[in-house]
């Protein structure tokens, strides 16, 4: 975890829990989510929980501002403490990757949790990019205008690139993803 010292970075978290023991689970999520999200350099927490009949797996996804504060908590006391309470209820292990960049959007390799193939990964990023890349032009640069920036395509693009990269990683694909799983990970 230590290799990427300035850069953000995101763990993905995945817990197979044992049948009849999805409420302790989610129990034991409205615990630990409080606690993570209070952590220092916390940006974001999302759950993707299982989809009856086709999987018992959760996937928690946690990104921090930096790897050092996101190794301050999965190694914190606290956290040693929650797993331990958890455990009886997991079918196996506590299982987790870090990653930093855009690799959260979708399960990376060597994960435990289903992989869906890379041409539905094409389509679902396609698919999310194009309506940013046709409608937050139209938006922004005319903001852009207004607030007295000149007219530089190198200036444009790198606000509409920007603002297009910004809402992908906070907005849609969180999302998006969520929305389209049940086909994404058939």
């Amino acid at each position: 975890m230590s290799e990427m010292p300035d850069q953000g970075a995101t763990v993905v978290i995945t817990h197979r829990v044992k049948d009849g023991q999805q409420a302790g689970y989610d129990e034991w999520l409205e615990e630990i989510g409080p606690l993570c999200r209070a952590s220092l350099g916390h940006l974001d927490w999302h759950i993707v929980r299982p989809l009856p009949g086709l999987s018992e797996t959760y996937t928690i996804v946690i990104r921090f501002d930096t790897v050092e504060n996101l190794q301050v908590w999965m190694n914190s006391e606290v956290r040693r403490q929650l797993i331990e309470k958890v455990r009886p209820l997991l079918a196996g292990d506590d299982d987790f990757f870090v990653r930093s960049g855009l690799d959260f959007w979708f399960t990376p390799q060597g994960a435990k949790a289903k992989v869906p193939v890379r041409w539905k990964q094409f389509l679902v990023t396609w698919s999310a990019i194009f309506p940013l890349a046709t409608c937050v032009p139209l938006a922004l640069i005319p903001m852009l205008r207004w607030l007295g920036l000149p007219h530089l395509s190198y200036l444009d693009t790198f606000f509409v690139s920007g603002a297009i990269v910004f809402l992908m990683v906070y907005l849609v694909m969180p999302r998006y993803t969520r929305l389209v799983q049940r086909w994404l990970f058939r």
